[in-house]
């Protein structure tokens, strides 16, 4: 998850769920590890609750390390819908957040390298210290690349690249879904545009996957619009409506 500029927060009624839950003994106390403002100026706090960490964004909970299941299901389902037998898998992951997405792919035997954008600097600064366990320090481990960037530049600099990489997954889980962006510029990743250099950067067979935390169907619209293949899947939270994840593959141009 790319905070900020590109970051994932659970729906509402998840927040609402971390924030109401009975406190056990182990969580009475949060304590601010952190406080800076951000790349988009807003103020971006770490805190410890007992054994979990939590990232917020101007007062509101974006992230915890508490669950990660639908994070983890994005990558899972992705890599699960390429064709049998497709190894050494290159995979894209738009935000490192908390690390679930990037461990999730690195610990997938179909996985050999993983690319993470974040915008963050602190945060990747932060999985170097104590947020670095919740995931098992990804970005130290040699098949992971962390590149400290905003998402949408990061793209439109890629595919212009004279050999630009291709990558087997990409999974994009940089905001709270396509109409509930945490930066105005990330509506370009869900627009025709930027559906188009996601599509140059995927490699032939490859997924492109979109976390949200609710169903968009104009989004839904236009991937079918644009991918000859498009699976919803929705999973389950503490409280309120789904996460949804929206997989897409074989853009209608290289389908034939």
């Amino acid at each position: 998850m790319v905070l900020a500029a590109a970051g994932c927060a659970h729906n509402e009624d998840m927040r609402q769920s971390t924030s109401n839950t009975s406190v056990g003994p182990d969580e009475s106390d949060p304590v601010t590890l952190a406080r800076v403002t951000g790349k988009t100026g807003g103020d971006l706090v770490l805190r410890r609750v007992g054994a979990h960490y939590e990232i917020y964004s101007n007062g509101v909970f974006l992230m915890d390390t508490r669950d990660g299941t639908s994070e983890r299901e994005m990558v899972r389902a992705s890599l699960a819908a390429l064709a049998p037998g497709r190894s050494l898998a290159r995979v894209l992951i738009g935000g490192l957040g908390v690390g679930f997405s990037a461990r999730e792919a690195l610990d997938h035997p179909r996985v050999a390298r993983v690319d993470v954008v974040e915008l963050e600097p602190l945060v990747i600064d932060w999985h170097e210290e104590e947020l670095g366990e919740a995931a098992g320090y990804v970005h130290r481990d040699p098949r992971c690349r962390v590149h400290n960037a905003d998402i949408v530049t990061w793209l439109e600099e890629t595919v212009k690249a004279p050999e630009p990489p291709r990558y087997e997954v990409i999974c994009l889980d940089t905001d709270n879904g396509p109409d509930w962006t945490v930066a105005d510029n990330n509506e370009r990743l869900y627009q025709q545009d930027g559906l188009e250099q996601l599509s140059r950067i995927l490699a032939p067979g490859g997924v492109l996957s979109f976390w949200s935390a609710n169903t968009v169907p104009a989004f839904e619209e236009l991937l079918r619009s644009r991918f000859t293949r498009v699976e919803i899947i929705e999973v389950p939270v503490a409280r309120g409506v789904p996460d949804v994840v929206y997989l897409a593959g074989r853009p209608h141009d290289t389908a034939g």
